[in-house]
Formats: C-alpha cells, sequence, structure tokens
C-alpha cells in the first residue's frame, strides 16, 4: 500500500464514498471541502485508490472526517494508519506547553475502532457519540 499526503481528488473522494454506499455530493462543495482540507491521506494499491482521509480545523481543534476504505480492503490496518498519520501530523503541530484535540463523529457501529486508537465517547444533551483525543505537551 502507499499513503500519499494531500493529492486527494473530486474523482477518488467520489469513487471511495460510493465503495462504502455513502450519499453523493456535488463536485463543487467537494472541491471546496477538499481545498480546504488541512491535511489529507489517499491509500493506494498499485494506481487503484482503496483508502482516503480529511483532516480539517484551525490548529487548536482538528476533526478527522471521510475515512473510507474500500469494503475489499478493510480490516487490513489502513484505516488505523490514516487514523494514526493524522495524530502525527497534530502532535507535531501542537507547540509545547499548549493543547490540541482531535475530534470526529464515528458513523454507527465503528466507535470500537476508534477508541482502540485512544479516542473517547463524549455524549451530551447536544450530541451523540461524538469523540475526541487531546494531546498535551
Amino acid at each position: 500500500m502507499r499513503y500519499e499526503k494531500n493529492i486527494l481528488t473530486s474523482e477518488i473522494y467520489c469513487e471511495l464514498r460510493k465503495s462504502v454506499e455513502w450519499f453523493e455530493l456535488p463536485k463543487i462543495k467537494i472541491d471546496e471541502a477538499i481545498k480546504n482540507s488541512i491535511y489529507t491521506i489517499t491509500v493506494f494499491d498499485g494506481d487503484n485508490p482503496v483508502g482516503m482521509g480529511r483532516l480539517i480545523g484551525d490548529g487548536i481543534y482538528f476533526v478527522i472526517v471521510d475515512v473510507v476504505v474500500n469494503p475489499e480492503y478493510q480490516r487490513k490496518g489502513i484505516g488505523t494508519q490514516i487514523v494514526n498519520m493524522f495524530i502525527d501530523y497534530v502532535d507535531k503541530e501542537t507547540i509545547t506547553g499548549s493543547r490540541s484535540s482531535i475530534q470526529l463523529i464515528a458513523e454507527k457501529g465503528k466507535e470500537g475502532f476508534y477508541e482502540k486508537l485512544g479516542f473517547k465517547k463524549i455524549p451530551n444533551e447536544f450530541c451523540g457519540s461524538g469523540m475526541r483525543k487531546g494531546i498535551r505537551k
């Protein structure tokens, strides 16, 4: 597998969303979302895109979105590697004496995947199973 940084395209984005039966989005919004991402990961098996993820945020609060692995490639550690790459990125961006927060909304039934990577459920009166991971230095 080859993990590429910041080369995600709207075509790959649409293809991977379709592979997991997520609804289609307008290309103009996809292009805008990718452009406004802080960091993207695209995973290839040869020339075939098999996974992706995006990191968005403002430098203090980060949100992991659109982690998708083609079903034929799931349970091979690809999603774990994508999330770990985002965690490493945020860790490097977090300066000594400060903190950053990585948040996400897990797909229903996927909470355990993220809990294994150190995320914790944060239910409250406004949100269901939101999750976050704090990094302190």
